[in-house]
């Protein structure tokens, strides 16, 4: 049995009401041995770090999405700070910039980001962010940002967060690995049109991705049209045995390796 890790699902949606132990269970079966459940909004926040204390397996993270930034209000980043103290809490997140949806406007999509950046620097946590139609802006944060940790001595700066379901070209993909940054991989790359993704994560390292399935969404090929769950970051995990010539177990060891430096968990 390998031991796999899906660093970023949502088992806090109601998507997952009916069913989660069941849910939780078949990943145990599957071998997955940890999971990470990032908020996107305080109070998904709250019920991320109930559900790690309710599941061993499970991790939380606690943040707020671009998505969402209209939430954030004065005393939001004090709040969080309690949160980001707590036990079973590895990470600050999910966090970004997203242009696509574009639900909250960009400066103030920016400036939360930021704060949140703040916070994980504050906290020593990494971040897991989420990037659409966003790269520039992201990577000029960032790289200010991880610049910034390195002047300042921190040890954030070797292992920094992942940008989660990365979905940027090549050439955004080696900047945010030079500044140590994770490669988040999902279901799309097991998809008959992501070709440019499998391109990407064949030139990116081994020893720089992270496995993810997003769940409920963007679900592996082979289960098209079901709702997506922890289960099946295998099939992400053998899509990227095939694109480096490894074994499963070989990509499982590592990337689960890799999300225990990140995460320290």
């Amino acid at each position: 049995m390998f031991f796999l890790t899906d660093t970023h699902c949502h088992l806090d949606f109601d998507s997952f009401d009916s069913d989660r132990d069941a849910v939780i269970q078949r990943a145990r079966e599957a071998g997955v041995g940890r999971m990470l459940n990032p908020g996107i909004d305080l109070q998904s926040s709250r019920v991320a770090l109930r559900l790690a204390h309710c599941y061993d397996e499970v991790y939380a993270a606690c943040g707020v999405h671009p998505n969402d930034a209209n939430k954030w209000e004065d005393g939001s980043q004090a709040e969080m700070y309690e949160m980001l103290k707590q036990d079973k809490v590895v990470a600050v997140g999910e966090i970004g910039l997203d242009y696509y949806r574009d639900r909250a406007p960009r400066d103030l999509q920016k400036r939360v980001l930021s704060e949140q950046l703040v916070l994980a620097e504050k906290t020593g946590l990494p971040v897991i962010l989420h990037n659409r139609q966003a790269t520039k802006d992201m990577l000029e944060m960032l790289s200010a940002w991880h610049t910034h940790l390195v002047a300042s001595g921190s040890p954030l700066a070797e292992k920094p967060g992942v940008l989660h379901s990365f979905s940027g070209d090549l050439v955004a993909a080696r900047k945010a690995v030079e500044m140590n940054f994770m490669i988040g991989v999902t279901g799309p790359v097991t998809y008959k049109n992501a070709d440019e993704l499998r391109q990407i994560v064949a030139l990116v390292p081994l020893s720089a991705l992270l496995i993810e399935t997003d769940a409920p969404f963007l679900t592996p090929n082979l289960h098209r049209g079901e709702r997506n769950e922890p289960a099946y970051v295998r099939w992400i995990a053998e899509r990227i045995a095939k694109i480096h010539n490894l074994t499963v177990q070989a990509v499982a060891e590592r990337t689960s390796a890799n999300s225990q430096k990140v995460f320290n968990w």
